[in-house]
């Protein structure tokens, strides 16, 4: 191998910015997680052990979500297909800003 292929092969590689961006948005809602589980348990009470398993169930979303969002895509195209990952992450901010306010605040431990 000649020296100037070595040199080009340590070079940074060319990322997309889609999947630079793709990537940074899985890991920064993977970091939201235990804040929005704690958020979600608060004050339960006795429920909490059955909401927990709730919200257990509901990280099978993650992989039903690709599943609809490649459906979508083969019917009407890959780009509308995203809207329904925007349509998570706006009721992600939502949750975060406003729904996650408990209401619920003297529920019985017992």
């Amino acid at each position: 191998m000649a020296p100037e292929e070595m040199v080009g092969s340590l070079a940074t590689p060319k990322v997309p910015l889609s999947a630079f961006l793709l990537v940074l948005c899985g890991l920064c809602t993977s970091v939201m997680w235990g804040g929005i589980f704690n958020l979600a348990v608060e004050g339960l009470g006795k429920y909490t052990a059955q909401a927990s398993g709730i919200f257990m169930m509901m990280v099978v979303g993650g992989g039903i979500l690709p599943l609809i969002q490649n459906a979508i895509a083969d019917g009407v195209g890959y780009m509308a297909s995203y809207w329904l990952i925007i349509a998570g992450l706006a009721y992600l901010l939502y949750y975060g800003l406003v729904g996650c306010k408990n209401v619920n605040k003297n529920i019985p431990v017992e």
